[in-house]
């Protein structure tokens, strides 16, 4: 009977931790718990939902997230550059130029809904929920975006290439808000597309987290802050604009938000199919590396 060595095996155990598919389920489940850990130590500090510092708890629940999962990355991956992903260099040009793409979309879409007689402003706000606005899309940027494209997508497309890991997880994505409140196959559905491909090609284009993490935190806050409309299902938040909903629910995505809205999957799609268009003209696709093994081929001769 043949005994491995120690050497043998942690050289298998390396190789098994090493393998894509392993490294996803480890790095998810980890920095998941790490979020549930973050936000359930933020809730018992009881801190009032609007008020700056529950917005401070918000953000340092996110950052202790982002370590967690470049801690991960390096202790794992061994030297890869999986924790460039928030790589200090790119943190201000590429998230503030997340941030202003997202408020600009989310503006854009709530304008075409307006205009096609679906939304009305009947109101203004003095200062409405800002704080607790700003916490939610903080948590939900960050760590949505560590979650799906920094671990999912990325294990994914070194696995199965950018077109699958971009399709899958847009599935995952928009499968994920089914369990949200007021939720339907289309709401589900146009997550899927419009956060799903712009979001990935975000990533793609960049190779980083921060435009990603810009484009959806500035899209949540704005859809909440600015527009009062709710955010993925939650209930209506109190922005600034006081609005209500006179069209029907293809255009104003109904008691969801907008981003159920047929516009919104329209306008957010065409610009994830504009960011997926410009990563593979700058060469960041990544194809398909397993693939099975070619057949010879077999030539004849004529004797």
């Amino acid at each position: 009977m043949d005994v491995i060595a120690p050497q043998q095996a942690s050289t298998l155990l390396r190789r098994i931790i090493a393998f894509p598919l392993t490294l996803l389920v480890i790095e998810f489940a980890v920095v998941m718990f790490a979020a549930i850990l973050a936000q359930n130590a933020a809730h018992l500090t009881g801190f009032p939902r609007d008020s700056a510092t529950w917005a401070g708890m918000a953000a340092l629940a996110a950052a202790f997230v982002a370590l967690v999962y470049i801690v991960c990355c390096r202790w794992l991956e061994r030297g890869q550059s999986a924790a460039s992903g928030f790589a200090p260099s790119a943190a201000v040009c590429e998230l503030g130029g997340g941030l202003v793409l997202g408020a600009v979309l989310f503006c854009a879409m709530a304008g075409v809904v307006a205009m096609m007689g679906g939304m009305e402003v009947v109101g203004l706000r003095r200062y409405g929920q800002f704080w607790a606005i700003l916490a939610m899309a903080i948590s939900s940027g960050v760590i949505e975006e560590v979650l799906f494209r920094g671990i999912v997508f990325r294990h994914l497309e070194t696995m199965l290439g950018s077109w699958a890991a971009l399709a899958l997880t847009a599935l995952l994505f928009g499968g994920a808000h089914l369990a949200n409140s007021h939720a339907s196959l289309f709401a589900a559905l146009a997550i899927a597309l419009e956060a799903g491909l712009m979001l990935g090609g975000a990533y793609m284009l960049s190779r980083r987290l921060w435009l990603p993490i810009g484009i959806h935190a500035a899209w949540n806050f704005t859809q909440g802050w600015v527009f009062s409309v709710p955010v993925s299902g939650a209930e209506s938040p109190l922005g600034v604009l006081v609005t209500r909903r006179v069209g029907p629910d293809w255009l104003t995505g109904g008691d969801f938000g907008l981003e159920a809205s047929a516009v919104a999957m329209v306008l957010a799609t065409l610009a994830g199919g504009a960011m997926v268009w410009f990563a593979v003209r700058r060469g960041k696709l990544v194809s398909l590396r397993f693939q099975p093994p070619r057949q010879p081929r077999v030539r004849s001769r004529i004797s």
